[in-house]
């Protein structure tokens, strides 16, 4: 299997893919966001260190009960952060061998007025979208500008708690799902070997459904595409383990990581890329 992004491929098996979380505004669920850019830039540049392959920028916050920002505030925000991303990795080399470098730049952005401004810096090599891709416009972007897209599983708009969805077979309904936006997203152009398959963690999911997601994740494997796992200090950890302050589910989420890695899992979006890295790196001489 292949990823394939503007300029280069991902080759995949491999050691699983460590994205690093970068939150560039005042909201973030962790507590780690922030609008200085210098600061964004020195926790991109330690993750970097710290053996991430990916970054991952947002520059809104996914939470629902906070409101969206203007799609020119969030255009600002991104584009203060790539003026500065080379400056993340030149002058620095890779942790190990495995680490992809130079790292990937990958955008977390739903509003398609949002996405193909972004894309037009050529920067951004995988284009985020939590937004359940509801049309193709993402898709077509992604393919004018040579990126990768992730697509998330969820129902309904984002920035919109869907906290009574229920599901009766939360994996069939993932499974017509992704079959749906993959031929979706062919059919605008993109690559098939360009697409990332997200299964959306907490998002229009209780803690049953994500623990029935975690338990069963190897059916996705049956698209073809690299799964990514958004597992790092979600909701549903902290409701297993009785712990409501995210910054105490780094465990956990190395837990939830062990589990799905050999259930399919290829990338792990995480806060703590440290702890990841080491994890990732000694499961696979294990597995």
């Amino acid at each position: 299997m292949r990823l394939k992004l503007k300029d280069r491929v991902i080759g995949f098996p491999r050691r699983p893919l460590v994205m690093g979380i970068v939150n560039v505004n005042d909201d973030s669920f962790s507590g780690d966001g922030t609008l200085d850019f210098g600061a964004a830039i020195k926790l991109a540049m330690s993750h970097v260190q710290a053996g991430a392959d990916i970054i991952d920028v947002g520059a809104e916050s996914a939470r629902t009960n906070r409101r969206a920002i203007s799609i020119d505030e969030e255009i600002r925000r991104f584009l203060g952060f790539f003026e500065k991303w080379e400056s993340v990795w030149s002058g620095e080399s890779a942790r190990d061998g495995d680490q992809v470098w130079p790292p990937i730049l990958s955008a977390n952005t739903w509003r398609p007025e949002v996405a193909e401004t972004v894309l037009k810096t050529g920067k951004v090599e995988i284009l985020n979208d939590m937004g359940a891709l509801p049309d193709d416009r993402n898709a077509r972007f992604c393919a004018d500008h040579g990126a990768a897209l992730l697509i998330m599983h969820s129902v309904g708009e984002p920035k919109i708690p869907h906290v009574h969805q229920q599901w009766a077979d939360v994996m069939g309904e993932m499974e017509r799902f992704f079959e749906a936006k993959l031929a979706m997203a062919m059919a605008s152009g993109l690559n098939e070997k360009s697409v990332i398959l997200d299964p959306g963690i907490d998002f229009a999911k209780q803690r049953d459904d994500n623990l029935t997601v975690f338990r069963e994740l190897e059916r996705l494997q049956q698209f073809g595409r690299p799964v990514l796992l958004p597992v790092s200090r979600k909701t549903v950890i902290g409701e297993v383990l009785g712990l409501p302050d995210p910054l105490d589910r780094d465990p956990g989420t190395i837990a939830c990581i062990a589990a799905t890695l050999t259930r399919g899992a290829q990338i792990f979006r995480v806060h703590n890329v440290d702890a990841t890295w080491q994890a990732v790196k000694a499961l696979e001489k294990i597995c």
